[in-house]
């Protein structure tokens, strides 16, 4: 199986990304993580991205805050799929992420999903890779219904309650 990249602009992204790799966790795909940013060390970031697809990487999920440069500069780089996170920041609310990370210049994609969603990404990157891996995508199916079997539970707790 392909391994997903996770790559954070800082340590105060790891909350977020402890979500994306314990949803990976629970799915078995291998991971790594890395901590590298798109302006203090852009040659570690860059070296990362051009060398992912040789290392066994088949997705990338990149976080950052603020300017959220990160996934867009790691996208540059490679040709895998890049799904970026936008972190939630001191000043914006995370919108100023969020429009940095999604506003790519054509030819350079990034898939962006909500601001702080790291459990999405982890599931995107899991759905890109079941695309060829049939026991992925079953066990995407499973985690689907079992995701479902939660909510319908809680809605007859509410209903016990509420009719009492």
């Amino acid at each position: 199986m392909k391994k997903v990249g996770i790559i954070m602009g800082s340590d105060s992204d790891l909350p977020i990304l402890r979500k994306s790799m314990d949803t990976l966790k629970e799915l078995d795909i291998p991971f790594e993580c890395h901590i590298f940013s798109a302006h203090r060390t852009p040659e570690e970031a860059r070296d990362f991205a051009v060398s992912a697809r040789e290392k066994g990487f088949g997705v990338m999920i990149a976080a950052a805050g603020m300017a959220a440069h990160l996934a867009g500069a790691i996208a540059a780089n490679t040709t895998l799929p890049v799904i970026g996170i936008p972190c939630k920041g001191p000043v914006l609310d995370g919108m100023d992420a969020l429009l940095a990370t999604v506003q790519m210049p054509s030819g350079i994609p990034v898939a962006t999903v909500a601001i702080n969603g790291g459990v999405n990404a982890a599931l995107l990157a899991a759905q890109i890779l079941a695309v060829s891996d049939e026991a992925l995508a079953k066990k995407l199916d499973e985690k689907r219904a079992a995701d479902k079997e939660k909510v319908l539970e809680k809605d007859a707790n509410l209903q016990k309650e509420l009719l009492g």
